[in-house]
């Protein structure tokens, strides 16, 4: 191996695809049990790596030299084989949480900021706003500050989640709520799997400038680069590959009333990016073994939505396809949280004389339709990223909604 991550659990990765964006398509990932961290070190037949959960800090006492990043922080991700055979740590984290703020425009000097978790990637965000004039707070379970101290610190503008809660496949945690800082502006999360965790929905809800662990990602791994290759990246190279990075991960979610056309709209636009498709009915259907009508017949519409919070879920978790939703999907909260998980939810409208009806428990009239609209509407909005009218030609459409996406 020349280049690669080393970690404990690596399967869900996204290095070796995004080290490719960067010029490197041999980047590997080397899975690692503790006992045989220290033995890989030192013979491991490597030219550099990065380091993840949980050995950024056991791997800083291995390294001959550390940046003064990487011994301000006692946190190493990058290490680099030097000609000598010794080992080079560096955190290329922190300018990736630098960059991270930055894309995203928020700044620190002069601000407090509540930084969760007291690990490696915790004590990094202290550093790089405090580098950067603010007023860092650790919080963590056992440290000086807890979190039966956070009412202390309720003047904080910036909240930052260096946790893992929240990060796949355990994604319904949040370490924090965002509502318990009322002069909330800014939210960061490192975790870049799901895209948008619950603490950064939560934190959207209230308005908060929001940034995601994505962006983090790709800084960090084009400084990475740098040292390994020995010359710069250019940064539109670099927003270029989160960009492609972000589209290939992204789901696009079609939300909006029975009989708008989400079904016939979303297997076009599958068909046209090479997308698996998913149609959440169906998936409904698939595991009651029976027809939606017939579920609402026999067991009610409680069945019914139950099922359909199960299928959401499950589809949520997933990434690079297109979700064709029933028209009730986003009644619960739980659903609409995990729709926008990993996905760029498009509500698409239809004039309400144009609806289909045909085979749909709930909206088989005029006045039922016009009354599920009214209560429906807010939700579809609330839960959108945008909005496309089905009102012309299917290819119109089609084409519109996978805009979106770009």
């Amino acid at each position: 191996m020349r280049y690669g991550l080393i970690g404990e659990k690596l399967g869900h990765s996204y290095s070796p695809r995004l080290h490719a964006l960067l010029g490197d398509g041999g980047y590997e990932l080397r899975p690692l049990p503790r006992e045989e961290l220290n033995a890989f070190l030192t013979a491991g037949d490597f030219l550099g790596l990065n380091v993840t959960i949980p050995y950024k800090q056991a791997v800083a006492t291995c390294c001959a030299a550390l940046s003064d990043t990487a011994r301000s922080t006692g946190s190493v991700n990058t290490v680099v084989r030097r000609a000598d055979g010794t080992l080079y740590g560096d955190n290329t984290d922190a300018f990736g949480f630098s960059k991270m703020a930055e894309e995203a425009g928020i700044g620190f000097a002069g601000r407090k900021a509540l930084v969760l978790g007291s690990g490696g990637t915790g004590k990094t965000a202290c550093h790089v706003i405090r580098e950067a004039g603010g007023e860092p707070v650790l919080i963590s379970r056992g440290g000086q500050q807890t979190y039966a101290d956070i009412d202390r610190h309720a003047d904080a503008e910036i909240l930052v989640n260096a946790t893992p809660v929240g990060m796949f496949p355990q994604v319904e945690g949040v370490a924090l709520h965002p509502e318990r800082l009322p002069r909330l502006q800014s939210a960061l999360d490192v975790i870049y799997n799901p895209l948008r965790t619950r603490f950064l929905q939560e934190a959207e809800a209230m308005g908060a400038r929001c940034a995601g662990g994505l962006s983090m990602l790709v800084w960090q791994a084009a400084r990475a680069r740098e040292l390994f290759d020995g010359r710069a990246v250019d940064p539109e190279t670099v927003r270029a590959a989160e960009s492609t990075l972000r589209r290939e991960i992204t789901n696009l979610v079609i939300v909006g009333m029975p009989g708008s056309g989400k079904t016939s709209v979303g297997k076009r636009c599958a068909a046209a990016m090479n997308r698996p498709f998913f149609d959440t009915d169906d998936e409904i259907e698939r595991r009651a073994g029976k027809p939606i009508p017939r579920i609402f017949a026999e067991d009610g519409e409680a069945v019914f939505r139950a099922l359909e919070t199960e299928v959401i879920a499950a589809l949520g978790l997933g990434r690079g396809q297109v979700i064709a939703t029933g028209g009730g999907a986003v009644l619960r909260p739980e659903n609409r949280l995990n729709l926008r998980m990993n996905g760029r939810v498009v509500y698409l409208t239809r004039p309400l004389e144009r609806l289909a009806t045909h085979g749909r428990p709930l909206s088989s009239g005029p006045e039922a339709l016009r009354r599920m609209e009214q209560e429906r509407a807010s939700l579809y909005r609330a839960c959108a990223d945008a909005t496309v009218a089905n009102e012309s030609t299917l290819d119109d459409c089609v084409r519109e909604v996978m805009r979106q996406l770009s």
